[in-house]
């Protein structure tokens, strides 16, 4: 599916970035060009992205052309254009979620950006049949089209089978476990933040660097970015590691051991990231980015989205397959902050972690 994209990469030119579009594989069907602007992965991952199936699919419905821009800087590319007060082409943003937008919304009075990046979305139809539980807009901009969760993943084989990963925070920090996890730096990674995020939950914000620094003691291992952990846990370097709940899923499409790759959701929760688009609020197609959008939330849409992102559908009905269902493990209670819980608060409880586990 991936073997003809064509998406350029961004090129540094006299310390400025700026963007080059390209497209995934599909024809292109004529009339309007819709520009959608995404991380990279979603169009070119190793494994699997959905971009490519999603440019034939939406191509195939309407008579326009998906192009794809992905730029390294990603939201801030567009961000700090829109201070500048550059234009640029993009129409849609794919791959929004809480902190991004309110690294987004914090910018607001700096330069030419004095509105809003995005337009409202409340007229997109389909809108209505989003999951509750996975909103993250107060202002109804992100219309969210998947969700994951951040749990354990761990190795049923390890200690020649007699290993069994913690089933709560507090035994995770016991002796038992010394050694044994490998977590993500919450400043470089969604899924390390994610992670922190789940601990200032459980212990507050006033009590999770404690828990942090127990963990700390115990021997936990923090790398950079998910990639970087996952691969030392593939190598055997720990039993655990924080990664996502759908990790099932891809285990068995290898036709790997699924014993190496169960599911632990600490205290019977796990930290519910979910995942938006929106609408550049200068688009110069509306209506096609609208629909766009709705697009999005199609089931059967949403179903493919899912299976070849391995996260879960925004919607309820999505028409995945009961292998899907069997793999993809949901936490019996998800936790998650709101917009208005992190704002203000979030870069600062990153900052205190980053001086206190890297300084302390």
């Amino acid at each position: 599916m991936l073997a003809g994209c064509q998406t350029q990469r961004v090129e540094e030119s006299g310390g400025t970035e700026t963007a080059t579009q390209g497209t995934t594989t599909g024809t292109a069907a004529g009339g309007e060009t819709l520009v959608v602007a995404t991380y990279s992965s979603f169009v070119d991952a190793p494994s699997t992205s959905p971009g490519a199936w999603l440019k034939e699919q939406f191509e195939s419905e309407f008579d326009a052309t998906l192009v794809y821009q992905t730029p390294d800087s990603e939201i801030n590319y567009y961000l700090e254009r829109a201070i500048a007060g550059v234009d640029f082409e993009a129409d849609a943003y794919v791959g929004l979620d809480t902190e991004k937008l309110l690294r987004v919304d914090g910018r607001r009075g700096e330069g030419e950006y004095t509105d809003r990046l995005f337009r409202s979305a409340a007229g997109v139809s389909g809108r209505d049949t989003v999951k509750s539980g996975i909103e993250f807009d107060p202002e109804d901009r992100a219309v969210p089209f998947s969700t994951g969760y951040i749990s354990l993943v761990w190795d049923a084989t390890a200690d020649d089978g007699a290993f069994t990963a913690p089933a709560t925070f507090e035994e995770l920090a016991q002796p038992e476990t010394a050694g044994r996890l490998l977590a993500q730096n919450p400043a470089s990674s969604t899924t390390g933040k994610a992670f922190m995020l789940h601990t200032v939950d459980q212990f507050g914000p006033d009590g999770f660097l404690d828990y942090w620094d127990r963990l700390r003691e115990n021997g936990v291992t923090v790398l950079g970015e998910w990639s970087d952990s996952y691969s030392a846990y593939s190598n055997g370097e720990a039993p655990m590691v924080v990664s996502y709940s759908t990790d099932q899923v891809f285990a068995n499409r290898a036709d790997q051991n699924l014993d190496r790759h169960q599911i632990r959701f600490l205290n019977d929760q796990a930290y519910a990231n979910p995942e938006g688009a929106a609408l550049f609020r200068e688009t110069d197609t509306p209506a096609l980015a609208e629909g766009f959008l709705s697009f999005l939330l199609d089931p059967e849409i949403q179903a493919g989205i899912a299976r070849r992102n391995v996260t879960f559908p925004a919607i309820p009905d999505a028409p995945l397959s009961e292998t899907y269902d069997e793999y993809a493990k949901e936490p019996p209670e998800p936790v998650t902050f709101s917009y208005q819980e992190l704002e203000g608060r979030v870069g600062g409880w990153t900052d205190e972690w980053t001086r206190r586990f890297t300084e302390g």
